[in-house]
């Protein structure tokens, strides 16, 4: 019973985006569900809509996507989904979606490590999870994931929710490089090292050092760009002026990194124009325009990031396949709990 009324709601709602936005199939219209904030791509559907005339539609969600898409089955509206996160890629294509695509020019401007090996999804730009140090009370410029269970940083170290997605993707790396047993290990020092309780967002990390809570943190490199030019919250500037980003790992494999990215819905009713929009947003134009507006590095080879971006320093990506990484989140996040990392300090 309650499995029928959660799918008749599902549904409910589908109608009503299709009766405010286009028809399920629309000449010249393409809908996309997107887990990115409408406002960082808006830019580059305008710039689509300019170049192609085909008009975009828009439903956002925080969460439930892919239960959406399931529940509305064969009659989903959903043509292209655009996600924050490889898990966000994984879950979708686990759940069964996504279609393969296999598309010349998106693999020409795409590289391997960052695409699905079944063409299920695409990562359009990437990010890198950094740490975050006070200039005035740290000196050193250089600095590795490891070094953050050494008991020199105990109480100076911030983070949000340790089963944060993003947290989860770090934590996955470093047993994909490591093994669970000595992840396991590292996870427990950096626990130990907290300042506090995780909580937060990301921009919170920041704000904590510039109180003086904490000396590092963890947080995505492009947070930094979203606090420097923030001109509606000037205290957020404040903030990034504490801390500089520091890229771990840059002396062996390179600093983790996280991708936005687009699938092909399984269904999608515009299939054609999805195609279009999905070309669209691995071409040249599209990649620059999202790196200016999301402070994030771009995936097509030579694409330069914003001078925002370059301002933070030289990033070396670790070139580890994101599948790999991915297929060790579940154990990521028992890892987490298993330590009790959301506790905070314990010792």
């Amino acid at each position: 019973m309650n499995i029928s009324k959660a799918l008749i709601g599902a549904l409910s709602v589908a109608a009503t985006f299709l009766a405010s936005t286009a028809p399920v199939r629309a000449d010249g219209e393409v809908n996309i569900y997107s887990y990115r904030q409408p406002d960082l791509i808006q830019p580059l559907l305008d710039a689509f809509t300019k170049k192609t005339g085909i008009t975009t539609n828009v439903l956002f969600l925080d969460k439930g996507l892919v239960e959406r898409i399931q529940a509305e089955g064969a009659n989903s509206p959903a043509d292209v989904i655009l996600t924050v996160d490889i898990s966000r890629l994984t879950e979708a294509k686990d759940a069964g979606v996504t279609q393969p695509v296999a598309n010349e020019t998106i693999n020409k401007d795409i590289p391997d490590h960052f695409r699905d090996p079944d063409g299920n999804w695409f990562g359009l730009t990437t990010r890198g999870r950094v740490v975050y140090a006070s200039k005035e009370r740290v000196a050193q410029d250089d600095i590795t994931y490891e070094e953050l269970a050494d008991p020199k940083w105990k109480g100076k170290i911030c983070t949000r929710d340790g089963q944060h997605s993003y947290n989860v993707g770090l934590f996955a790396s470093m047993i994909a490089h490591h093994g669970e047993a000595e992840a396991e290990k590292w996870l427990t020092g950096l626990r130990n090292n907290l300042a506090k309780k995780p909580d937060g967002g990301d921009r919170d990390q920041a704000k904590a050092i510039f109180a003086g809570e904490c000396d590092l943190a963890l947080g995505n490199s492009y947070y930094v760009g979203l606090m420097i030019t923030n001109e509606k919250e000037p205290e957020q500037k404040e903030w990034a002026s504490a801390i500089k980003v520091l890229f771990p790992n840059t002396k062996d494999r390179g600093t983790h990194v996280n991708i936005s990215g687009m699938a092909l819905a399984k269904n999608a009713p515009n299939k054609e124009n999805a195609l279009k929009l999905m070309e669209f947003l691995s071409e040249g134009e599209a990649q620059k325009i999202y790196a200016e507006q999301v402070f994030e590095y771009p995936v097509l080879p030579g694409a330069e990031p914003s001078e925002v971006v370059k301002s933070f320093g030289e990033i070396k990506p670790d070139t580890l396949p994101l599948a790999e990484i991915a297929a060790n989140r579940k154990k990521a996040s028992e890892l987490v709990d298993k330590v009790g990392y959301n506790d905070g300090p314990q010792d």
